[in-house]
């Protein structure tokens, strides 16, 4: 599971401003391989579409799949015939592996797919774009499975898409309810963010992407669709199905050991109102407070427990040590994922040895009450004690709240500006949380087409270093269909 996303908040989401039209806001990608049939068209009709209907800029690019019929050729028609028709040929098959190639190098500001068979209705494409495009949403995906959504396909079918949504939500806890759902769409610097975080290049790819987007606490956008199925279609179920399951496996292993820097993502654009500064009102103060108190009273439940097996072998004091140990370490566990929003491994020792830290004071307050309780009276019951312990609990409670609140997890924003003062530069914080970066140049736009040739580009190696790209894994060849200069020029 790669770690390597660029550093740095994403910027805050703004309304996109309608542009000339040889601008594109949106690009359409539509990832094929052996489609002759079926490509040309899908992409009359979606051109169509959009220049009736979508009233930005927009392109179409065909991500060939390294198909073996005609299909380059007719991408290559399309191409020098449509002026917003662009396409790629990629000599590795996989469509997540032709999403990233495509939106790793595109320059529209809002990225979106679709499968060729135009399943899904295309009316619905405005409202998927529409939210990207305000700035209201991160992602939007199409649901088959809204209540409003009117869909025509078989048995099989539903029960393997219902089945499949089924283990995302019962293995990955994922909230949004479609996931193969061939109509997605995403802002450009969101995916530019997330990209190098996705390991998948098949089918699951865009599965990976929603649940990092969505336990990041990016907005995802649903849309009701209409959809009739392709009796045509060259999906094969059961090989998808098992790439799946593996899929969910591996980002489920990941997410539980903590491996993903989701932190890096947590509440990137600056435009939350729980981000606002206000007089008066400490941030997040309110919503730390009930998680604060939901994980005391779970861990205080658990100390009780420990310390009545503990009781029933050792001594008092040896029981609330072992006791307060155990629930302090799952205490300190709970608040940073939980209260204070700490993701991923970095700095996780230090913060459990801060927190034994907060651990030993309390054990000395409830040590202290059962030394002072012995001392004024001898043969003291069972409940006493743990009435006298509840009491101390309480008293070492609001310490650790606050402890944990000042030193242990620092308030990210401070602690940003605090480093920004200091520095002047672009980093983290001594919470170890990034600091919003405010540049916010235009994507680097490096289309094949720009190159003065009549050939095709046989090979161009993406390289890992290059700015725009930060993925490791892009190292397929990418062959660009040919086309005259001269006639692109006169479009």
């Amino acid at each position: 599971m790669r770690t390597d996303t660029p550093r740095g908040t994403l910027p805050a989401r703004e309304h996109l401003l309608a542009a000339a039209a040889d601008l594109p806001v949106l690009d359409v990608v539509i990832p094929v391989y052996n489609e002759e049939a079926d490509l040309e068209r899908c992409v009359l009709r979606l051109h169509d579409h959009l220049a009736r209907t979508f009233p930005y800029g927009f392109r179409i690019t065909i991500a060939d799949n390294a198909s073996t019929d005609r299909t380059p050729e007719v991408a290559a028609w399309l191409d020098s015939a449509i002026a917003e028709v662009r396409s790629y040929r990629l000599e590795e098959k996989g469509r997540g592996r032709a999403l990233r190639t495509v939106w790793s190098h595109s320059d529209a500001p809002v990225l979106a797919y679709m499968d060729v068979d135009l399943s899904t209705d295309l009316n619905a494409l405005l409202p998927l774009v529409a939210p990207l495009i305000s700035g209201h949403s991160d992602l939007a995906i199409g649901s088959r499975l809204a209540r409003s959504s009117r869909v025509v396909r078989g048995p099989k079918r539903e029960f393997i898409s219902r089945a499949y949504n089924l283990i995302l939500k019962s293995s990955l806890a994922a909230r949004f309810s479609d996931a193969q759902c061939g109509f997605k769409a995403i802002r450009r610097e969101v995916a530019e963010r997330l990209l190098p975080m996705v390991e998948d290049t098949g089918w699951f790819f865009d599965t990976e992407l929603l649940v990092l987007a969505e336990r990041a606490g990016l907005r995802i956008h649903e849309v009701p669709v209409d959809w009739v199925d392709d009796p045509d279609s060259t999906v094969h179920i059961v090989s998808t199905a098992t790439e799946d399951l593996r899929g969910v496996w591996r980002v489920g292993r990941a997410l539980a050991v903590g491996a993903l820097p989701l932190d890096r993502l947590a509440r990137p654009f600056g435009d939350d109102p729980r981000d606002r500064q206000l007089s008066g009102v400490p941030g997040g103060l309110a919503r730390q407070l009930v998680g604060f108190c939901v994980v005391g009273a779970l861990s205080t439940l658990l100390y009780l427990l420990l310390y009545s097996l503990f009781r029933a072998g050792v001594g008092p004091q040896v029981a609330n040590a072992g006791a307060l140990l155990v629930s302090a370490v799952a205490n300190t566990a709970a608040n940073r994922r939980l209260t204070f929003g700490v993701r991923g491994r970095e700095r996780a020792v230090q913060h459990q040895a801060q927190g034994l830290v907060v651990f030993g004071i309390g054990l000395a307050l409830t040590s202290g009450s059962l030394a002072a309780l012995d001392a004024a009276a001898t043969g003291t019951s069972h409940s006493t004690e743990l009435a006298v312990l509840i009491a101390a609990n309480l008293a070492a409670t609001v310490l650790r709240f606050l402890l944990f609140r000042a030193w242990v997890f620092p308030d990210r924003r401070d602690a940003a500006a605090a480093g920004e003062s200091g520095t002047g530069e672009s980093g983290t914080g001594e919470s170890g949380t990034a600091r919003p970066v405010t540049d916010r140049s235009p994507h680097p736009y490096r289309s094949p087409h720009a190159y003065p040739s009549q050939h095709a580009y046989d090979t161009a190696d993406f390289r890992a270093g290059e700015a725009a790209d930060r993925t490791s894994d892009v190292t397929t060849q990418l062959r660009v269909v040919p086309q005259d200069n001269d006639q692109r020029n006169a479009r």
